[in-house]
């Protein structure tokens, strides 16, 4: 049973589609300029990525955060 979240903007958006379009907008060069994660500037893929990922939550929140960001250029960063 799912519990409906109105209030999170990332209901509903896998890891996956979150990362697919940053990949497209911004490339994996510029993506790990902007995120300094190693799975974005060495050797990056999105396999190896998301596997990374779902298993570190201090970089998870910080996809997380730039993604919303980038979605909303006002927003404040916590990082």
């Amino acid at each position: 049973m799912t519990q409906e979240q109105p209030k999170n903007p990332l209901h509903g958006k896998t890891l996956k589609s979150i990362i697919e379009e940053l990949v497209d907008r911004f490339g994996w060069e510029e993506l790990g300029s902007k995120i300094n994660i190693r799975c974005f500037t060495h050797d990056p893929s999105l396999n190896s990525t998301l596997k990374f990922l779902r298993k570190t939550d201090w970089a998870r929140k910080r996809v997380e955060e730039f993604y919303l960001q980038s979605q909303n250029p006002g927003r404040k960063s916590r990082w």
